[in-house]
Order: C-alpha cells, then structure tokens, then sequence
C-alpha cells in the first residue's frame, strides 16, 4: 500500500509537471467535418491567434466522415496530454449519440468541454420565385396542407431537425429531401426543384445579398445580431422551443489536466473578446459566447437533450 501510495505522488506531481509545461510542441484542433463548413471556418480563425497566445504552433486537420463520428472518436481515443483538440459541432456531439449506432464514443463521457466558441443561425430560406414572401405568408401556406418540400445538407443535421419540427407542429404536407452537403442542397433551392431550406447563415449570404433566394426567418430562439430585421420562426409561428442552430465548441479527451483546460478556455474566450475577431465573426451571422468551461458543459448538455426530445417528439430515422 505504501508503495502504491508514492507512485501515485510521483504521478500526481508527473502530470502537474507536464501541465504546467504545457505546451511544449505542436498543438491539433481536429474539425469532423471537411474544409469550409462552420466548424472548419471557426477553428482557423482561432488557430493563428492561439498558437500566439500559446507560443506553439495549432495546427488544424479535417477528418471528415459518418457525421463526425470519425473526427471525434479520434479526439475522444487520444493521449489526454492537451495536444489533441475537437472543434465538436452540433451532429458530433449532441445529435449522433441518439441517432446513429456504433458511435466508437460517448461525447459526455470521453470527451470534457473548453470553451464555446461560436453559435451561427440556422436561415429559413425559399427559392425567389416561391409565391410567398414573409415567414407568415409560408406558414399559412403549410397550415393549407399543400405538398411541399424541405432540404437539408444531410439526414441529422439541425437543418433537418428543424424543418420536422416545423412540420409536426403545423401538421403540414412536407417531405425531407436530404443532401450531401449545403452546397448541392442551396443549388436545388436556387432552381426551384426544393421549396425550403434551413442552411447556416454564412452558407447562404451570398444568395441572399444577390437576391437569388428569400430569407424569411431565423431558426435561433432569438433575433440574430447579423440580420435584426428578420423575424424568428419561433415569433412568427408561434412554435415554443423553437430553437435550432450550428455551433462550435472546443473539446479535450476525458482526462486531460483541468490546468490545461483552464488556460484553453482562459486564452480562446480572450481571442473570441477581441475586436478583429468579433468583427470577422459577425461577417459570418455567427454570434460569440464567452463561456466558462462549466457553461460550455451546460450548453452541450442542453442540447443533447433538446435534439433527443426532437427525435422522439417527430419520429424522424436515420435515411
């Protein structure tokens, strides 16, 4: 027992070395997605400023696959050394426990929160030549019982999620059409061959500046800073809970030293206060949260919870 007990000293002091060393190499943000989506945007927007803060380089690689799955298992099986990060996003960390099988990974077990980093509205879009142009317009027209149509980038993303709760709670005529990915489904809004989509904002502001689509409401619970003067599907329909958005938020595997994860969320939540970065954020409709590590766990907690109601509540399956 005594022996035991000093090389549980020896490792306690061990680790308290190492994080006070910390970090002494070359820092991995992991995005579960390919380049160019939120997460990806986010992540490199962070890098350069955080390996300044850190005085070593944070290096950010894209695993892309099974919704996140393969990124995130990837972070939540490394080394807990604090050299491995997860950009964890919506699907990976608070939709997949519930909607896929055979994750690899329990984001509430394996994986322990640092900081919310950015929380980007999902926007209620329709093709230009659609013959409404208001939220209220649309919505009485699902309420008519018409057939329409909803795309999203994927079975299980917020976008689909969304548009099922819409369809429940108006009782509507809707079908899901699924896509691989924002672009292919803005492309089929853009044509017409959808009626309706919910992509995140910085996906769609393009279309929306050139007047190729109409934006007729938000999907956050309330008003995006970026577009104050669109309504919120939640006002205009009067859908309570009504709340769906993209978010990013760093992550560490189970067991990385909490000094670490203190000065991780202490030096991102510093770079998320700055001005330059506020004012690149808001370019993209992403709203910033400077949360503590605890908040953050909250916040993922929450929205496991609310997505695992979601499912049930629509009955909405895997395609």
């Amino acid at each position: 027992m005594a022996r035991l007990l000093v090389l549980l000293f020896v490792f306690a002091l061990s680790a308290a070395a190492q994080a006070q060393n910390w970090p002494h190499r070359q820092v991995h943000i992991i995005v579960a997605y390919s380049a160019g989506g939120t997460g990806d945007v986010v992540a490199r927007n962070l890098s350069d400023k955080l390996g300044q803060a850190l005085g070593q380089s944070v290096v950010v690689e894209n695993r892309a696959g099974a919704s996140g799955a393969i990124g995130a298992r990837a972070v939540a099986t490394a080394t807990p050394d604090g050299y491995t990060l997860l950009m964890g996003q919506t699907a990976e960390i608070s939709v997949n426990q519930h909607w896929l099988k055979d994750n690899g990974y329990d984001p509430e077990t394996d994986l322990v929160p640092i900081a919310l980093c950015a929380v980007v509205p999902l926007a209620m879009v329709v093709p230009k030549t659609a013959p409404y142009s208001t939220a209220a317009e649309y919505f009485a027209f699902l309420k008519s019982g018409k057939p329409s149509t909803f795309a999203s980038a994927g079975s299980g993303t917020p976008g689909h999620f969304a548009g099922e709760l819409l369809k429940l709670r108006l009782k509507a005529n809707m079908t899901h059409v699924p896509y691989k990915g924002a672009t292919p489904a803005l492309n089929d809004l853009v044509g017409g061959h959808v009626d309706m989509y919910f992509p995140g904002m910085p996906a769609v502001t393009g279309l929306v500046q050139s007047n190729s689509v109409k934006f007729l409401a938000v999907s956050s619970g309330t008003r995006s800073p970026s577009a104050p003067n669109v309504p919120t599907v939640k006002e205009t329909s009067g859908i309570d809970n009504f709340d769906f958005t993209l978010w990013a938020a760093l992550f560490a595997p189970k067991g990385t030293p909490k000094e670490i994860v203190a000065r991780l969320n202490a030096e991102v939540n510093k770079i998320l206060s700055s001005e330059d970065t506020k004012a690149r954020f808001a370019t993209l409709g992403a709203e910033i949260r400077t949360f503590t590590v605890e908040q953050t766990a909250a916040f993922a907690k929450a929205e496991s919870a609310k997505y695992l109601q979601v499912i049930k509540d629509t009955g909405a399956k895997a395609e």
